[in-house]
């Protein structure tokens, strides 16, 4: 008896898929209508903005628009960096992420879609490392001046303080 059952469920399903009002069917080739580029152009302009941004290739309901929001953190923490003090910068994390920023700028625009979002974030995020590490590099600098003697001082730097 479950056999029948099962045989059944097979023809009427073999039915449903070849039958010209199917779902999963193709429309014949004849019956396809095109737009053309005037109807395409007033469909666009009665869009809203909002309408437009929703479904852009880079709107909200994709990762190429949520990326680039999160990404801002980087760019909001390097920021929180400034008002630290140089000596406590790591040189490498600041360079790893001026060059991050600087490379994925410049991918960002050649990708298709163009992401225009994420290519401003990475640019903050290459603009914020640049900043850092000039501090330290001007730290470092000002370091390694003040150790320098004076060219006409003679006496040792200890001697001074006494």
């Amino acid at each position: 008896m479950p056999a029948r059952i099962d045989l059944r469920f097979f023809q009427n399903a073999r039915v449903a898929f070849r039958g010209a009002t199917s779902p999963f069917r193709r429309p014949a080739a004849r019956t396809r209508r095109y737009q053309s580029t005037e109807a395409a152009a007033s469909a666009s302009q009665s869009q809203t903005v909002f309408q437009k941004v929703w479904k852009s290739p880079v709107g909200p309901k994709t990762v190429h628009f949520w990326a680039p929001v999160m990404k801002w953190i980087l760019v909001l923490a390097g920021l929180s960096d400034l008002s630290r003090q140089a000596d406590k910068l790591s040189v490498t994390q600041n360079v790893a992420l001026m060059a991050t920023g600087a490379i994925w700028t410049r991918w960002c625009l050649i990708i298709k879609p163009k992401n225009v979002l994420l290519a401003t974030v990475n640019f903050f995020v290459g603009c914020v490392g640049a900043t850092q590490v000039t501090r330290i590099v001007l730290y470092r600098r000002s370091l390694r001046d003040s150790a320098k003697p004076a060219a006409g001082d003679t006496t040792a730097p200890e001697a001074k303080d006494v």
